[in-house]
This record gives structure tokens, sequence and C-alpha cells, in this order.
């Protein structure tokens, strides 16, 4: 119970610092006189950010163990979110990169976690885990604009104000794992992960995914708004479709008990996620809002998947930190180019037309990869392996 409380918590806390910018982008290029191509780094950089701390996380489960490692990472998220909130260019992007390196630290731990106390029920608790998720950032998301206007904000009270929920999370996780005993580290080779082919097509399999995720946490409220939606009903599209990725996501456990083999789930996502964001920049203005509902539900399920993925195709819960610290860290560095490129295209051609190629394209590319993860097989255990000197 007490995995479970702490897993939720930690949800709950990681999404908004992402979700919550893209209401406030163009309030902050305004303030800021900041280019599109700047949103583009704003919303690229935390993406770096949970590539590269990612590769440090399971070193840090090692020494700490997962508890103590998820509550550093609630402190550091608290940092980061009162950065942010001074609203200059350095602190803004300072605070960006703290936010981002407890959120790649945390990512990699909790798959570890779940497998590790929950090894026959990763499905489920993955998602309950992926539901708070979605759940923290749909509020924040659908939040943020009406709580500047509340506090007579630009865009800098909403963002810090993202620090108080990081503090009850962390006030009450810490009474939650108080006297938790930290597990004797086993030794672990994580090395022959890079042999593997299939953690590498994991890897690609989450870059994707989350490249896709990042784009519309970025830019979904600007491509609404280039079809005629005000701001606030643009960040309210993002709260509702964030929210909906709960949905998607619940659907997942109950999929992966029908379906042993999981590439005719990613089939029909990859079809769900080319026909949303088609709806959405294509599309009559009517079926903006069904688009966004089978964008949400895509893209909820196919995130599920990915998380459930990796305690799936692990033997235990040593090699899912290490394949999640691989596959999250190499996967959120692709991921990192999508919402960039998004915004250079977007600015080089004044249209959506080559922002749409981009991501149908990263669809098309997810599918194939799924094509080799949705097979019930295992990437070999890290444990007692001694890598060569």
């Amino acid at each position: 119970m007490v995995t479970v409380l702490v897993v939720v918590l930690v949800a709950l806390a990681l999404r908004p610092p992402f979700t919550a910018v893209a209401p406030l982008l163009d309030r902050i290029q305004r303030d800021l006189g900041v280019s599109g191509t700047f949103s583009g780094v704003l919303t690229t950089l935390p993406v770096v950010c949970l590539g590269a701390f990612a590769f440090v996380a399971p070193r840090l489960r090692q020494r700490f163990g997962d508890e103590r490692v998820l509550l550093g990472c609630l402190v550091v998220l608290l940092i980061g979110n009162s950065l942010r909130a001074y609203g200059d260019i350095p602190t803004l992007l300072a605070g960006t990169v703290v936010v981002g390196a407890g959120i790649a630290v945390a990512n990699v731990a909790v798959p570890g976690l779940i497998k590790r106390d929950f090894p026959h029920r990763v499905p489920v608790v993955t998602a309950v885990y992926t539901m708070c998720l979605t759940l923290g950032g749909a509020f924040a998301a659908a939040a943020v604009v009406p709580v500047g206007h509340a506090f007579g904000s630009q865009w800098r009270a909403p963002l810090g104000l993202l620090a108080v929920p990081v503090l009850v999370a962390l006030v009450i996780s810490l009474v939650a794992v108080r006297g938790s005993a930290v597990a004797a580290p086993k030794p672990v080779s994580p090395g022959i992960l890079w042999r593997s082919p299939l953690a590498w097509h994991l890897t690609f399999f989450m870059g994707l995914q989350s490249s896709l995720a990042y784009v519309v946490f970025g830019w979904l409220p600007t491509m609404l708004q280039s079809r005629g939606m005000t701001p606030e009903l643009a960040g309210l599209a993002l709260g509702v479709q964030a929210a909906i990725q709960a949905a998607g996501s619940m659907s997942i456990p109950v999929l992966c008990r029908r379906l042993h083999d999981q590439r005719p789930i990613i089939a029909v996502l990859s079809l769900m996620l080319m026909s949303g964001f088609g709806g959405i920049l294509l599309g009559p203005t009517g079926l903006l809002w069904p688009a966004v509902v089978v964008l949400g539900l895509a893209q909820g399920a196919a995130f599920g998947l990915a998380l459930t993925l990796l305690g799936l195709r692990s033997p235990d819960s040593d090699t899912t930190t290490a394949l999640s610290g691989m596959a999250q860290g190499g996967g959120y560095l692709i991921a990192a180019v999508g919402p960039l490129l998004i915004g250079l295209l977007h600015d080089v051609s004044g249209a959506w037309t080559l922002p749409l190629v981009l991501v149908l394209a990263c669809s098309a590319g997810w599918l194939g990869f799924g094509l080799s993860v949705g097979r019930p097989v295992q990437v070999p255990s890290v444990i007692g392996r001694v890598t060569p000197n």
C-alpha cells in the first residue's frame, strides 16, 4: 500500500511542469520578446534533460533505494518549479533544467519499483501510475490560464504555484516511507542491454512515442489557436486531451491480459495517432474536438503500453530499472528533436503541413519498432553479470 501511495503522489507531480507551459507559450513569447524557435527550445529542453539525466537513475537507485530516490526527485522538482516563478530568461531556463532532471530520475525509478513490489501485476499498477500522470498533467493544462487571470499574472504565478502540490506530495511521502529499509545492492551489469537488439528497439519505440507526446504538450494549444480556438479553449483542449489519456492508459491492463502479443494493439494505436494529428491540422473545424479525443486515447494507451513493456520485457526489477534507464535516456534524447523541429518547420514554412508530415512519419516509425517489441520475449537479466575490463 505504501508503494502505491508513493507512486500515485510522485505521478501527480511529474506532468504539470510540462503541460503547464504550452497554454502559456504565447504569453511567454510576448512578455519576454522571444521567437517561436525559443519556444521550441523551451519545450525541447526538458525532454533533453529527461534523456541526459535518465542514465544516472539506475546508479542512484542502487545506492539509495527506490523510495529515497523518489523523495529526492520531489525535492529537486520543488526547487525547479520555484526557480521558474522568477520569470526572467536565465531562471526560466535554469528552472526548466532542474525540473527536467528530477522528472528524468523519477521516470526511470518508478518502473523498477513497480516490478519489485508487483512483479505479477505490472500492467495494472503501471496503468494506475500513468492514469495519475495524465490526470496531473490535465489539471495543470486546464488551470494555468484561469490561475494567471486570478492572480493578475501573465505566466509567472501559474508556473510558480506548481511547487505547491509537489510540496504536499513530498510531506505525505516522507511520512509514508519513514523508517523503510534500503535493500542491499546486487551486482549488476547494465552494459549487456546495449548489446540487445530488443533493448534498442524498445529505446526507439519509447523515443518516437515520447516525441509525439511532447509535440502535443508543447504545440497542441498553438495548433488549435491557428484553427480559430481562443487561448482559453486551446488550454482547456490540452487539459481534456491529457485527461482522456487516463482512459487510454487504463485500457492497457485489459488489452495485455487478453493479448499476449501486443503487436495488434500497437497497429491500431498508430492509426489512431495519425488520425488524431490529421484531424487537428487538416480536418474541418467542427471535428477538432473529436480529433483531440482520438489523439488523447491513443497517446494515453501508447504511453501506458511503452512503460508496461519495460516491465513485461524484463525478467526482474534490477533489469527493469536498467532497461528503463536505457530506453528512457536514449528515447527522450530522440524525443527532444520532435518539438524543436516542429517549431523550426513552422517558422520556416508559416504553415502546419510540414509539421504534420513529421508527426505522421514518427507514427509510422513507432509502428515499425512496435512490431518488434510487441512480441512476448525478454531482454537478458543484468543481475550477477560482470562486465569485462
